[in-house]
């Protein structure tokens, strides 16, 4: 199995198959958990998380008022919002894979 920690191994079908998964609702708990625990620690990535989760649950609110109201303009902005965990999960697991951000909570989510 790849072991995200292993620098020495960045093969990036790995790191997408590893990382790029559906987040269950358990895991965001998890990482809500970890959130409220380390908030004096890390206010930065609190607030991250908090513009990424207010940002998924934008695009699930926002995608029956787009199809009622025939906003083809807002369909993007609602499967960025739905994919916005997957996203920065996978964004933050290339970076700490990389060396650039140390990233603790990442063996939450997978």
């Amino acid at each position: 199995m790849f072991d995200p920690s292993d620098p020495s191994n960045p093969s990036s079908t790995s790191v997408r198959s590893l990382y790029w998964h559906h987040i269950t609702l358990a895991q965001l708990q998890r990482v809500k958990d970890w959130r409220e625990a380390q908030r004096g620690a890390h206010p930065l990535e609190c607030q991250l998380w908090e513009a990424v989760l207010t940002a998924w649950l934008m695009g699930w609110t926002g995608w029956l008022p787009a199809y009622a109201f025939e906003a083809a303009w807002a369909y993007p902005l609602c499967v960025l919002g739905l994919l916005a965990p997957r996203l920065y999960v996978y964004a933050r697991a290339r970076a700490h894979l990389a060396r650039r951000l140390r990233c603790d909570w990442l063996e939450l989510v997978v």
